[in-house]
């Protein structure tokens, strides 16, 4: 058996062998690259918050009006910050917000605060925390 001759100038030139395995590590190592940078914005946006609260009691207070007591807890107790509760009337519609002001002080702090609502509230939650505090905000 003997080897045929591929036709001249119907299959192109033969690549060379290094340069394929040379351009292959380049892509792998910039796909490396990329996912690492991926992850690392993927964690600074989706990673722990530095501060959080959960609501840990309600009450209706007269007047279409309810009492909402939170606990924070944050990383750096030396910063004020800032937390919205909300309420909810019965069709699950927000019905009333507010924005409560946790003065610099214990990693763990609780905070009672009363929200007025458009109608009658059945509920309430924490919608989020910050440390970017409004200026119109105060301790008092």
């Amino acid at each position: 058996m003997s080897t045929r001759a591929l036709p001249e100038g119907r299959y192109g030139t033969a690549r060379d062998r290094t340069s394929s395995r040379w351009r292959r590590w380049v892509w792998t190592a910039l796909g490396l690259v990329a996912g690492l940078v991926v992850a690392w914005v993927a964690y600074l946006n989706l990673g722990p918050a530095p501060i959080t609260a959960d609501r840990v009691g309600f009450e209706e207070q007269p007047g279409d009006a309810m009492s909402v007591t939170i606990n924070v807890t944050r990383d750096d107790p030396s910063k004020p910050g800032v937390c919205i509760v909300k309420l909810q009337d019965i069709s699950g519609a927000e019905s009333g917000r507010k924005e409560v002001y946790i003065p610099a002080g214990d990693n763990h702090s609780k905070q009672t605060t009363v929200v007025r609502s458009v109608g009658q509230p059945v509920t309430a939650d924490v919608f989020g925390c910050s440390y970017d505090v409004p200026t119109y905000l105060s301790s008092s």
